[in-house]
């Protein structure tokens, strides 16, 4: 795996680096924080969903062994997102964008996605199709890769 940072890591310093482009370059939006809650709780529980199928099925949740996964898990929320944990996390980083209200900081989601699906969602996927060959290659034409 190119990943040697957790996700949630990364996820963090994202939202350390939203911070500081909101004090720096200060471009205010309409103050939400009722929809920054609502984005966090919905980030949690689709993160919360994720992680609950993957103890049904008793697979592994660590995002540096995907080659230890027992199978591919294709229902819950796995039906709408391959990627359920790291959507939660880009949800969460949209809740603290709404809640920093400034315009700049999106550009922290918008790497955030950029660097997970380059350095963790797409290596994943090169070994689940390795590991588990055709059947994760129809799961990926049948489900999104985020939503």
């Amino acid at each position: 795996m190119k990943l040697k940072i957790p996700p949630v890591v990364i996820m963090l310093l994202c939202g350390v680096l939203m911070y500081f482009v909101s004090v720096i370059f200060p471009m205010p939006l309409p103050t939400l924080p009722w929809l920054a809650a609502v984005f966090f709780i919905i980030g949690l529980a689709v993160i919360g969903a994720g992680v609950l199928a993957f103890r049904r099925h008793r697979t592994t949740v660590n995002p540096h062994t995907p080659d230890k996964s027992r199978l591919i898990v294709a229902d819950g929320i796995y039906r709408f997102s391959r990627n359920p944990m790291y959507l939660g996390m880009a949800l969460i980083l949209a809740a603290w964008a709404l809640w920093l209200s400034q315009a700049a900081v999106w550009l922290g989601v918008a790497v955030f996605v950029m660097l997970i699906t380059r350095l963790q969602i797409r290596p994943e996927e090169q070994i689940l199709s390795e590991h588990f060959g055709e059947a994760y290659r129809q799961y990926c034409r049948q489900t999104r890769r985020w939503l």
